[in-house]
C-alpha cells in the first residue's frame, strides 16, 4: 500500500516539483495551499507523514503542527521552510515537529528523511507495547503518552521527545554524559542537536512536575540524571 503524504506549501512551482518527484517514487501526495485547507484534509483521511511550510495564508505551519499533534501523536511532521534562524527550528520542534529542512534543499535528501521516518513508524507499529514506570508516572512509549493516574492526566509526546525519555528511562539514577545522550537519540552531538534536546528537556521537566519525587538533574551542562525513588522499569504487556 502506498504511503500517504500531506504536502502543505503555498508555492505552486515548488510544491509541483516535490509532488511530482514523490509520486514518481510511489507515494500518494495530497497537496494543500494553506493551513486551513490542510487541516480539513487531515481530518478527512489518514496520512503517513506531513510536510509543512511555515509561512502560509491563514493558519501557519506551527499552528497546524500543534493541531495535528493534538489529534495524532505518531504521524511524523517535517517542516520545509525558507526560514533558517535557529529560533525558527526550535519553534518547529516545540510545536511537535520531528525534523526541519531549509529551502532550497536536495529533493533526494527529503526522500531519504521520509524513508527513515516511515521505517521508524512501521517498526513502532509492529513492536509490542513498551511501558515504563517512573515513580507515579506511566510512560507508554508505544503510544507516545505519559499517564498520571492520581490526577487523571494524559500528556501526548512528539516521537523524538519520546525517544529521549525512553533513553532516560533505560538509564535511571545514572549520570549520563550529554554527548552520549545526543549520539544515542539524535545520532549527532552538534550544536543544533544540543539546542533541540534542551527544548525537549524543558518540556520533560514540566511533565515531571506531576510527581515531586521524579527529578531531572543537570550537571553544569555536562550531563543529566533522571532521579526517581522507584526505578524506571519496563512493564510487560
Amino acid at each position: 500500500m502506498k504511503a500517504g503524504i500531506l504536502l502543505v506549501e503555498d508555492d505552486h512551482f515548488f510544491a509541483k516539483v516535490i509532488k511530482r518527484h514523490l509520486e514518481k517514487e510511489g507515494f500518494t501526495v495530497v497537496h494543500c495551499l494553506d493551513g486551513d485547507e490542510a487541516w480539513e484534509a487531515f481530518q478527512e483521511r489518514a496520512f503517513d507523514i506531513c510536510l509543512l511550510d511555515i509561512i502560509m495564508p491563514g493558519k501557519d505551519g506551527f499552528s497546524l503542527a500543534q493541531e495535528i499533534r493534538n489529534q495524532d501523536t505518531n504521524v511524523p511532521i517535517i517542516f520545509i521552510s525558507s526560514r533558517y534562524m535557529e529560533q525558527d527550528r526550535l519553534n518547529g520542534f516545540a510545536a511537535g515537529g520531528d525534523d526541519y529542512m531549509v529551502k532550497p534543499f536536495n529533493i533526494e535528501e527529503l526522500q531519504y528523511r521520509i524513508d527513515v521516518f516511515l521505517k521508524r513508524s512501521r517498526l513502532l507499529q509492529s513492536r509490542k507495547v513498551q511501558i515504563y514506570q517512573i515513580g507515579s508516572l506511566e510512560f507508554n512509549y508505544t503510544e507516545l503518552k505519559i499517564y498520571h493516574e492520581p490526577t487523571k492526566t494524559t500528556v501526548n509526546l512528539p516521537p523524538k521527545e519520546a525517544e529521549l525519555l525512553k533513553f532516560l528511562c533505560e538509564n535511571p539514577n545514572r549520570k549520563l554524559k550529554r554527548e552520549n545522550i545526543l549520539l544515542s537519540v539524535w545520532g549527532s552531538d552538534d550544536f543544533f542537536a544540543g539546542r533541540t534536546m534542551d527544548v525537549y528537556l524543558t518540556r520533560l521537566r514540566k511533565h515531571f512536575r506531576l510527581d515531586d519525587e521524579v527529578k531531572l538533574e543537570t550537571f553544569h551542562g555536562k550531563g543529566l540524571r533522571l532521579m526517581t525513588d522507584a526505578q524506571a522499569c519496563l512493564l510487560d504487556n
